[in-house]
């Protein structure tokens, strides 16, 4: 930046000089939206644009709203503070009150929508989730984001999907705003003495510095726990392989193989299920927090119900982790943990118990209601 951006090449690609630039055997497309449309339109057997041309319409609406409403409103809280620009308190707060005005308009609509158009990504999804990427990244707390839970669902679903997954890595929301740059004065040019030219000394021999040996990763807490006679890839195995007489195979299996004192059973609820009322958004809610829980797959088993044959649908699971509590590390990095209750399984309870049971067979009804999905 500032250097090769600035050649009389790059002036002719971009006349103000700006990144990113996309260079194409037909010429060179600049503005990071002209971009993705571009790329998007490259192949045309995908359904990045919807499956119709009202779809394809509000695929434009929603990148219009993401350049227009989101990306400006972050841009004025956060580059102050790092420094880019000059700060401005009376700026800083029109910027906030305009990013809150339009996080309350998505996190309106994506209430019922678990995607901005349509029931699958499109590119306004992958334009707006890089619109908020930097803004949940360097400046939007929990404390902030959480005025706004449908956007917490939506962009965290977005940056656990695969491919966005091996551009960006694992994601961590900024924890803290950061504090206003302030620039320092500059210090005033000291008059240099004149000094008689000293022949110049002959270079001390340095030895390279000794390159510090790489600190061993530290262990998961739980696998300092105590040996548990269950091998929990058995279990799994005999889950997926039984595909008859399931009760007295796996069902009767699993008793045989758990261990209480190295494993526990936990019972989770949907806080929010009147929110329940769209069978698709249910259904994806539940495959993103599955997808989400997948960073613990070595050390837990679990199994999400969907219930009901109409809406609001009913969200219940059960969870099997290694300990006798749930993983701190899953609690920490699995935002939807919170929006479960959570309750321990007493097995000196027949009733749990048996309710134990009909959750890992999928027994229909449950709780005298049908299956939506298991």
């Amino acid at each position: 930046m500032g250097v090769s951006n600035k050649t009389p090449e790059f002036i002719k690609m971009n006349p103000l000089g700006k990144v990113p630039v996309l260079e194409t055997p037909d010429g060179a497309v600049f503005e990071s939206n002209a971009i993705a449309r571009y790329v998007a339109r490259s192949k045309g057997d995908n359904l990045l644009w919807g499956g119709s041309l009202i779809e394809y319409a509000r695929v434009e609406q929603w990148m219009d709203f993401g350049a227009t409403e989101v990306d400006p409103n972050i841009a004025r809280w956060l580059y102050p503070r790092l420094g880019y620009m000059p700060y401005n308190a009376q700026s800083e707060e029109f910027g906030i009150a305009g990013l809150k005005r339009a996080l309350e308009a998505l996190n309106t609509h994506l209430a019922s929508n678990t995607f901005l158009v349509g029931h699958s990504v499109t590119l306004a999804d992958i334009v707006m989730t890089c619109n908020l990427y930097h803004g949940f990244a360097r400046i939007l707390t929990k404390t902030f984001t959480s005025e706004f839970p449908h956007v917490e669902r939506y962009f965290w679903t977005m940056v656990n999907q695969p491919n966005f997954k091996k551009v960006i890595g694992d994601f961590k929301q900024a924890e803290v705003v950061p504090p206003v740059q302030k620039k320092a004065a500059p210090a005033k040019p000291k008059e240099a003495k004149k000094e008689a030219p000293k022949a110049a000394p002959k270079p001390a021999e340095v030895e390279a510095p000794e390159e510090e040996a790489p600190k061993p990763k530290p262990k998961n807490p739980l696998d300092l726990l105590p040996p548990s006679k269950m091998v929990l890839d058995d279990w799994k195995r005999l889950y997926s392989n039984t595909k008859s007489n399931f009760h007295d195979v796996a069902v009767k299996g699993f008793w045989e193989m758990y261990d209480p004192e190295g494993y526990s059973l936990w019972f989770c609820d949907y806080k929010y299920q009147e929110e329940n009322t769209v069978s698709y958004v249910t259904l994806n809610k539940v495959g993103g927090f599955l997808q989400r829980m997948d960073l613990c797959r070595k050390y837990a088993f679990g199994k999400m119900l969907v219930i009901g044959s109409e809406a609001p649908f009913k969200v219940k699971g059960l969870w099997l982790f290694r300990g006798q509590d749930i993983p701190e590390f899953v609690m920490n990095e699995v935002y939807d943990m919170e929006l479960y209750e959570w309750t321990k399984v007493d097995l000196s309870d027949e009733a749990q118990k048996k309710r134990v049971e009909a959750m890992i067979e999928d027994l229909e009804p449950f709780e005298g209601q049908a299956l939506l999905d298991a």
